[in-house]
């Protein structure tokens, strides 16, 4: 069945209009909690009604927090999150942004190929491991080959997915025109 999602933007615009709610509902029962014996219920409902509203306060309190973590990852350039798809993303704006040619589809495709997502992948067997420069990261790429076609802007370290998919998407446009013609081995 396919799964049907909301738009980010709606999705950050819902989480900002629950949270002042939440914040809304804490101040009242807060209010609630805080009134005078002969103004509230009994103190068994006034106890209830301050764990209800410390409650709301928590849970307000842990949102607003999702959403500066969400705005903070924005602000470091990683809008596109920490996974797979986050990582292809970024590096196509970089790609695009330095004029590397290449494709989502592309790139996902050699990825699941070559480390199936595991940005952390050795290959420890072949003929660069027998040679002792083992292929690593999520496009299986060689210390020289990553130092000969690193892309400034992106970390210095060969398993960065990022800067790993970049740079084979570097080598792979300078080799075969772009990543998108690489369908084996490269």
């Amino acid at each position: 069945m396919p799964r049907i999602t909301t738009p980010r933007t709606a999705r950050i615009g819902r989480s900002h209009k629950l949270s002042a709610a939440l914040v809304a509902t804490a101040s009242c029962a807060a209010a609630v909690a805080m009134a005078t014996p002969s103004q509230a219920a009994a103190p068994a409902d006034h106890a209830a009604t301050a764990s209800a509203a410390n409650q709301i306060k928590v849970t307000a309190v842990d949102t607003q927090a999702h959403t500066a973590k969400q705005a903070a990852a924005k602000a470091d350039g990683n809008q596109h999150g920490n996974n797979l798809d986050g990582w292809i993303r970024q590096s196509l704006d970089i790609m695009k942004s330095k004029g590397i040619p290449g494709s989502y589809e592309g790139l996902h495709r050699n990825i699941m190929r070559e480390s199936s997502g595991n940005p952390n992948a050795v290959n420890g067997y072949d003929v660069n491991a027998v040679n002792g420069v083992p292929s690593k990261g999520l496009l299986q790429v060689i210390q020289p080959t990553f130092d000969s076609y690193h892309v400034k802007g992106t970390a210095n370290k060969l398993t960065d997915p990022v800067a790993n998919i970049t740079a084979a998407a570097n080598y792979a446009a300078d080799r075969y025109g772009s990543i998108d013609k690489v369908n084996s081995a490269y």
